[in-house]
């Protein structure tokens, strides 16, 4: 495997001792422990204002035993966003299922309404994590945002594919797909990030109603 594209390696190479055993359940803290330590440090200063030294004290632990759970500071950002970014995939993914199947506007309508409706969803549950992938998503592509940025490439294609299934089948018409999917999707994520930093309520229903209304208006015949 090519050393760049290596996998995360969240812990030791060798799992210490039985899975669900002691220290098996310890290593799994000083992960999680590690991972919040530098979701509230990457909020308060970003990613690249964060040292290793710093998360590590953050946790309550010794800079040297960060390496035994994470390689970098990379390994770590792609951590804090791992479940927002396995959230996005399966809501977009979702949708082009729905989209795939759909017969006429109300199928239409209903894919990006479940769209919407999962990615609020992940706003609620996921909400610092995601707060971080906003505020650096569009930040130039260092070594420790690596896996960040290359989500959101990942997600930009994903929700231009959405468009161009549409444009396709017949659903959507739109002078240049990739235009209205990049359009409505910066629309999207800033909303979201606006909720997320409380300028205004953060209401599960009205956020979902809003971010469809996004959607359907940038897709509307």
């Amino acid at each position: 495997m090519d050393e760049e594209r290596r996998p995360r390696r969240a812990g030791p190479l060798e799992r210490p001792g039985a899975r669900g055993g002691k220290r098996d359940l310890n290593r799994r803290k000083r992960v999680q422990d590690l991972v919040a330590a530098g979701l509230e440090l990457f909020l308060k200063h970003g990613i690249e204002g964060v040292t290793i030294d710093e998360v590590a004290r953050q946790a309550g632990m010794a800079k040297g035993n960060f390496y035994r759970y994470f390689r970098d500071k990379a390994d770590l950002v792609e951590a804090v966003i791992e479940p927002v970014a396995n959230a996005a995939r399966t809501a977009l993914r979702e949708c082009d299922n729905k989209l795939r199947g759909a017969d006429g506007h109300e199928d239409t309508v209903d894919a990006y309404r479940h769209l919407g409706t999962k990615l609020v969803a992940t706003l609620a549950m996921y909400p610092e994590a995601t707060c971080v992938y906003l505020q650096e998503r569009r930040a130039p592509a260092t070594a420790a945002r690596r896996a960040l940025s290359e989500l959101a490439v990942e997600l930009d294609d994903r929700a231009i594919a959405l468009s161009e299934v549409a444009v396709e089948r017949g659903l959507l018409t739109v002078d240049d797909p990739r235009v209205s999917a990049l359009a409505v999707s910066g629309a999207v994520e800033s909303l979201a990030l606006a909720a997320l930093r409380k300028q205004f309520p953060l209401d599960p229903l009205e956020t979902a109603n809003a971010l469809i209304g996004l959607v359907l208006d940038g897709i509307r015949k």
